[in-house]
């Protein structure tokens, strides 16, 4: 079945036309060479983010060979979603802004959980007692010492032969010793998982895509499950899934992007808001001065 579902998307993807004409305001989409330059602009800004070429028979003719996709790695993921599901004990504050004009909600305010600086705190404290405990022992000057005959290391036996047959602390040998290991945690081991994050372009939906590829502490790669762990059961199998990769040979965890264009059409317009509201107070405070800002100003900003 997944493999006719990926038949289905490639299929769909060589047959959609390459958008040649932005239409960035009016839909949210983009064509390759805004990905392209958003893609530099990123790379510029973020130095973790770079372009990768991928697999040269899965490269797209409409991007340049070199720019087929970002990556950005080792993105750290500290907890699972189910350690940050809402309990009794959670609840959601209101932040106000310093302008007071707007508010956005932290969730799980009421909860108290051990987070890196509490941990990198109780460790340093840790360091703090044993720095006292040793400041406190006291170190006698060294005195003339009698000299003492060091033997010939010939006349030294070896450890089998001193090792008596019947000694209970001597190892065993002939048995066969198991290795074990506790499988619990310690509550200060953070047990981080990471990330690679991929940001592909997407032809038939005409928007960037993300996909992610995680490795738990130890730098194993992830199954589908575990990853699953780490995102909200209303995404899950939904509108995030495992599909083949456009320019790897590998299947990741994709993103789907099919409201992607509408989210960034949002986010454009509440830009221009934002940009229109300072523009009318900075008016107001230069009046009809010759200095004063004008409208397109504004809009070139929120263009750029």
């Amino acid at each position: 079945m997944a493999s006719i579902q990926s038949l289905f998307f490639g299929i769909r993807e060589y047959l959609s036309p390459v958008l040649k004409n932005s239409k960035f305001k009016e839909t949210g989409c983009i064509t390759p060479e805004e990905f392209e330059a958003a893609g530099d602009f990123l790379v510029y800004k973020c130095p973790t983010w770079k372009w990768e070429s991928g697999e040269v028979s899965k490269r797209r003719d409409y991007l340049p060979a070199e720019k087929q996709f970002l990556i950005t790695r080792n993105v750290p993921c500290f907890r699972r979603v189910k350690q940050m599901e809402y309990t009794e004990e959670d609840s959601e504050t209101q932040v106000e802004t310093e302008d007071g004009e707007e508010a956005w909600v932290a969730t799980h305010s009421g909860r108290v959980a051990a987070n890196i600086e509490e941990i990198v705190q109780q460790i340093e404290g840790e360091d703090d007692e044993i720095t006292k405990r040793m400041s406190s022992i006291l170190i006698e000057p060294e005195t003339e010492k009698e000299e003492v005959d060091i033997p010939d290391y010939d006349d030294i036996p070896d450890i089998e032969d001193v090792v008596e047959d019947d000694d209970p602390a001597a190892l065993n040998t002939t048995s066969n010793v198991v290795a074990t290991h506790d499988d619990g945690l310690s509550d200060k081991i953070l047990q981080v998982r990471t990330y690679d994050v991929f940001i592909t372009y997407d032809k038939y939906y005409q928007t960037p895509r993300m996909w992610l590829f995680g490795y738990d502490e130890h730098r194993s790669p992830l199954t589908s499950t575990q990853i699953f762990e780490d995102i909200s059961q209303d995404y899950a199998k939904k509108t995030v899934t495992i599909e083949a990769h456009p320019h790897l040979n590998m299947s990741l965890a994709s993103i789907h992007p099919c409201r992607h264009a509408q989210v960034m059409k949002k986010i454009i317009e509440k830009m221009n808001e934002e940009a229109l509201k300072k523009f009318e107070l900075l008016k107001q405070q230069y009046g009809n001065s010759p200095n004063a800002p004008q409208a397109e100003q504004a809009q070139v900003r929120v263009d750029q």
